[in-house]
C-alpha cells in the first residue's frame, strides 16, 4: 500500500484528501503544520507528501528544505498545494525540490491522477 502525508492546516481540505486518498487505497498520515509533519517523518517514510505553503509554526518551503535534508526522504515525492499562484512562489517551490506545484481551488480527480503518476 502506498504512503501518503498530507500537510495543510484547512481542515475541510485535509478531510477531503484524507478520504479521497483511502478510497484509492493509500495509507494516509495527516500533519496540520511543517513541525508537525516532519515529527511523523521521523517515524513513517511516505511514497510522496503534499504540502501546503502558508501555515503555523513552519511553512511549506521551510519544511521542504527540511525533508530534502533527510537521506531517507530522497525517494519521496513532494506536491506543493497552494494558494499561493504568483509565479515566484511556483518557482521557490519547484527549485526547493517540490517535483509538481498546484494552485489552489484545484481539481481532487486531477490531484489523484497526478499523484499516480509520480509514484509509478
Amino acid at each position: 500500500m502506498k504512503k501518503i502525508l498530507i500537510v495543510d492546516d484547512e481542515p475541510n481540505i485535509v478531510m477531503s484528501l484524507e478520504y479521497t486518498f483511502k478510497k484509492n487505497n493509500f495509507e494516509v498520515f495527516i500533519a496540520r503544520d511543517g513541525q508537525e509533519a516532519l515529527d511523523i517523518l521521523e517515524k513513517q517514510l511516505p511514497d510522496l507528501i503534499i504540502l501546503d505553503v502558508m501555515m503555523p509554526m513552519v511553512d511549506g518551503f521551510a519544511t521542504l528544505e527540511e525533508i530534502k535534508k533527510d537521506s531517507r526522504l530522497q525517494h519521496c515525492k513532494v506536491i506543493f498545494l497552494s494558494a499561493k499562484n504568483k509565479q515566484k512562489n511556483i518557482e521557490k517551490g519547484l527549485a526547493l525540490g517540490a517535483d509538481l506545484y498546484v494552485v489552489k481551488p484545484f481539481s481532487i480527480k486531477k490531484l489523484v491522477e497526478q499523484v499516480n503518476e509520480l509514484i509509478q
